[in-house]
């Protein structure tokens, strides 16, 4: 396969993992919405954070530069956060409760919390959707420096399309 060719399918790759981190993020913020995750200010980090994000994707989709890739790349790393944390609060929520009713301890409780009526994992989709942006932003030509034809000595090679 040509260097064009193969340049063309990483464009593509790169639009499609795109796509799929705006549609990720719309559907996540759908489904926070229909399950009114807004009782507390810290429910309300991952309502916002969604909104970010789809403006995020909105800007380096409109105008892929440095500046917007590295703001999509922070938002990115923002949503790894935030789900590691919703992780662990969703969990520890589910103790309390668990325990409120049951004195319950070690594997026991593990099991009960880690099944317990506030979905634990649930917010990992937030941390995936940040590693599929990452994954977008992989060696993304806007982050290129200066064009190697400045550099002395240096072979010049075609550019991905973003």
């Amino acid at each position: 396969m040509g260097t064009c060719a193969s340049l063309d399918v990483i464009t593509a790759i790169r639009r499609l993992l795109l796509a799929l981190v705006f549609v990720g993020a719309a559907g996540l913020e759908v489904e926070l919405l229909l399950l009114e995750h807004w009782d507390s200010a810290v429910q309300y980090t991952p309502l916002v954070l969604l909104v970010v994000v789809l403006a995020a994707v909105l800007l380096v989709w409109r105008r892929p530069s440095p500046s917007t890739v590295r703001f999509f790349q922070a938002v990115m790393l923002l949503c790894v956060a935030a789900g590691a944390v919703g992780i662990v609060l969703h969990y520890r929520g589910n103790v309390e409760f668990e325990l409120e009713h049951e004195p319950l301890q070690g594997w026991k409780l593990f099991w009960e919390s880690i099944r317990g009526a506030t979905p634990a994992l649930a917010p990992g989709a937030m941390a995936q959707l940040g590693l599929l942006g990452l994954v977008y932003s992989y060696r993304h030509p806007a982050l290129r420096r200066a064009s190697p034809a400045q550099s002395p000595g240096a072979t010049i090679e075609p550019l991905e399309k973003t």
